[in-house]
């Protein structure tokens, strides 16, 4: 009798831990972070230098990528520089200078000088927007903000990332990498 009742105990604490879990529990583990090229997007600074050029039209400086993925460069104008990689966006511009006769073999460089920030939300100490740094986990992410709360559920989280130009939700654990524009969302734990 005594088993039993412990049994129907342990059932009901079961089923009640169960219900009153976290938003994580319905979500599939989050596909992990490529290993290719980064993709510049939005928000995203780059500096651009073309030697060769002179004076104004040099393209010695910072450029931040609009909403519409572009850059404007002196000269060349617009380019498009959303969901391309560095080298893409390097050799876009110098098809550009080649095609309108402005340089014969021009040398462009790109460097990314500051990328979109990252989100941390729910339990942690300072939620908000911070800066992306090239290798961050989410454990770094929830360190930036703080660390996590006493009723923070550590040890997986929530990403929201944009994955082929759709919001993808799912679960990821400390050591998983994030990646700008992220949002990290830490969950209360309820027991």
């Amino acid at each position: 009798m005594r088993n039993r009742l412990y049994h129907g105990l342990f059932l009901g604490l079961f089923a009640l831990s169960t219900a009153c879990s976290s938003g994580l529990s319905g979500l599939a583990s989050l596909p992990p972070a490529p290993t290719v090229a980064y993709r510049l997007g939005a928000g995203d600074e780059v500096r651009v230098a073309i030697p060769g050029l002179s004076g104004a039209d040099s393209g010695d400086s910072s450029y931040t990528i609009n909403d519409r993925g572009q850059i404007s460069l002196p000269v060349l104008g617009d380019i498009d520089a959303g969901g391309r990689t560095v080298p893409e966006l390097q050799a876009s511009i110098a098809q550009q200078l080649t095609q309108r006769q402005l340089l014969n073999a021009p040398t462009v460089s790109v460097q990314p000088v500051k990328l979109r920030p990252f989100y941390v939300l729910g339990e942690v100490k300072s939620p908000g927007e911070y800066q992306y740094r090239a290798g961050m986990s989410v454990l770094a992410a929830v360190s930036v903000a703080g660390g996590y709360t006493f009723r923070a559920e550590q040890g997986s989280v929530a990403i929201t990332r944009m994955v082929d130009g759709r919001q993808v939700v799912g679960r990821a654990g400390e050591r998983d990498m994030i990646q700008p524009g992220d949002t990290v969302r830490i969950y209360e734990k309820w027991f």
